[in-house]
């Protein structure tokens, strides 16, 4: 969400991010969060200098400053994002229950099932190969 606050040269945009769980121990909410803020920065021409994080699980909103050592590791995050995309190779996951047990997209990832030596690519075509033998008996 973006909220609109008065300021003494106009309008200044603050992005607020809601969270359903706690904060977590990495940066990586703070991150996502200031990423949003250099979009906005880009579509409306004016620099943000802090949104703010709410967290269902504590209902707390705390306020981030998007300082130079913040945007410098988003933009370090950002590259090498792309670089992942260029190169067409994403990582293999992990389960680290620290990070994974916090975050909202563990049932998509599901890095448990994975494994710890097989990328996505090598578990699509494993499940592929299963359901065609599946087929091939039930045709039978």
């Amino acid at each position: 969400m973006v909220e609109f606050h008065q300021a003494p040269d106009g309008e200044r945009a603050f992005p607020v991010e809601y969270k359903r769980g706690r904060p977590k121990a990495n940066r990586a909410d703070e991150v996502q969060l200031c990423a949003q803020a250099l979009c906005l920065e880009s579509m409306l021409g004016q620099r943000i200098d802090a949104g703010a994080l709410y967290y269902g699980a504590t209902r707390r909103r705390v306020e981030v400053l998007f300082d130079d050592g913040l945007r410098q590791l988003t933009l370090e995050t950002i590259a090498a994002v792309r670089a992942m995309l260029v190169a067409g190779h994403t990582p293999t996951a992990r389960y680290r229950p620290r990070l994974c047990d916090a975050c909202s997209l563990l049932d998509l990832c599901q890095p448990r099932l994975l494994g710890r030596d097989k990328g996505v690519n090598v578990w699509l075509a494993e499940q592929w190969s299963k359901d065609m033998e599946g087929e091939s008996c039930a045709d039978s």
